[in-house]
């Protein structure tokens, strides 16, 4: 499949869903399947920025992750250790930025300083933007934002009446992340997840069976076509 004479969505995120149904399919460990999410994300930040895409957001870890078993959590905070890492040299390989939203002082300092290492390390790249959202809830977001917000606005003595959607959205962690234009959900599930509640309030939605491990660029391709084929509503035809 070929993306010429295509309309490229500037945004894309991906709610990257069926790691465990993936290991539960081939007769391994949870863990596995993680593993094998991680790989396919590797390959994925390549494929979408040979793609054309500006920016691409996937939900790495949500606030409510932290209630799966003691087990499952800390392999994951494993994975975290090592592809931050590799992640690292494959940005900078292919003029990746990369940043995080969500709250990230939940999890060990190692792993805050391999964040924190990761975003510094390639913010000078001038390609697509990789933004990973980690310990993320749209609500925990949004009830963050608006304590920032309520806070700036009792230091500056402002009126709340000038608050807008323009100025609540940011204090966002997306501040200066257009919302996306298309949104993949894998695995084949028909919710939000409490993933970008206020940034995907107009943005097409595709849904596929294929599991994450298993996507890949012609996956990727496949929704692009599909999104090409909407009348979009909001900001004029695809």
């Amino acid at each position: 499949m070929s993306l010429e004479n295509m309309v490229i969505p500037q945004h894309v995120a991906v709610i990257l869903d069926g790691n465990g149904r993936w290991a539960e399919k081939h007769g391994v460990p949870r863990a596995m399947g993680h593993k094998a999410g991680c790989e396919t994300l590797e390959k994925m930040v390549r494929a979408a920025s040979d793609a054309g895409l500006k920016y691409f957001t996937v939900y790495g870890f949500s606030t409510e992750n932290w209630k799966r078993s003691q087990e499952e959590v800390g392999a994951l905070m494993q994975l975290f250790r090592f592809y931050m890492v590799r992640l690292l040299k494959i940005a900078s390989a292919n003029n990746v930025r990369v940043r995080m939203i969500g709250d990230k002082t939940r999890f060990a300092s190692d792993i805050i300083k391999g964040i924190d290492d990761l975003v510094e390390g390639t913010r000078d790249n001038t390609g697509m933007t990789f933004v990973i959202a980690i310990n993320y809830g749209g609500r925990d977001e949004i009830v963050r934002a608006a304590r920032k917000l309520v806070n700036a606005y009792r230091q500056s003595g402002k009126d709340a009446e000038c608050i807008g959607e323009e100025e609540f959205a940011s204090f966002l962690d997306t501040a200066d992340i257009p919302d996306p234009d298309l949104m993949i959900r894998t695995s084949g599930e028909l919710r939000l997840s409490n993933y970008l509640l206020w940034q995907l309030a107009y943005s097409e939605f595709y849904v596929t069976d294929c599991l994450w491990p298993d996507f890949n660029k012609e996956e990727l391709e496949k929704a692009i076509l599909a999104y090409n084929k909407r009348e979009r509503r909001f900001g004029g035809r695809v």
